[in-house]
């Protein structure tokens, strides 16, 4: 093999073994970048500017702390929050900033959001394929209505569809006839295929059982 061959064989492996190790590396050095910048985020809600070195206090400046300290206070507020007479402050102040102009549209939207993944009246754990562009045509999306008659729509249901590698979507309304739900997929896994763009593997209810 003459050595011009053998330096284009070498450059060929060195190539395919570059993309194999950024493969294995780039997912994971993504999520730990997204980790880490949620950490600093969340640790710098409480200036340590502001706070004095020569005071009690001074380990407020330390890293971390300020992460620790907003984990706290949530988990505190959750606590709080399971009170009755404290739960009753809690609404007071809620219907308050939904009766406030301007504030309640900001406040009400972005409460409805996390209503929306986290909350106790979860949005996104119906998966369904719905017809939108044409009949052969189905996309992934989730009820997030099941009855918008409210709109003068009857027999129509609202379905957001996201879009892949982003955190953005549409809803759409559409007849009940054009949808169809996703019985055998979990939310998550149907999530997952949508922002995907496809290219994930779907973890079927039932799988291991049909091939047995």
């Amino acid at each position: 093999m003459s050595p011009k061959k053998r330096l284009k064989l070498l450059a060929a492996r060195l190539l395919r073994y570059f993309f194999q190790g950024l493969l294995i590396l780039a997912p994971i050095g993504v999520t730990v970048l997204t980790l880490y910048w949620v950490f600093i985020t969340i640790d710098n809600i409480i200036p340590r500017d502001i706070v004095p070195l020569e005071t009690p206090l001074k380990y407020l400046r330390y890293k971390g702390v300020g992460f620790v300290l907003v984990l706290v206070l949530v988990v505190a507020v959750g606590y709080l929050s399971s009170s009755f007479i404290v739960s009753r402050i809690f609404a007071l102040f809620d219907h308050l900033l939904e009766r406030t102009p301007f504030i309640k549209y900001i406040y009400t939207s972005v409460k409805d959001v996390f209503d929306a993944f986290v909350g106790e009246k979860k949005k996104f754990d119906h998966p369904v394929l719905v017809q939108i562009y044409g009949v052969d045509v189905w996309e992934m999306g989730f009820i997030t209505q099941a009855d918008v008659s409210s709109l003068g729509l009857e027999g129509y249901t609202a379905v957001y569809v996201p879009h892949a590698y982003a955190i953005t979507g549409k809803v759409f309304m559409v007849p009940v006839s054009k949808v169809k739900p996703l019985t055998n997929i979990s939310a998550g896994e149907a999530m997952k295929f949508a922002v995907s763009g496809g290219v994930t593997n779907i973890d079927v209810h039932g799988k291991k059982e049909a091939h047995a």
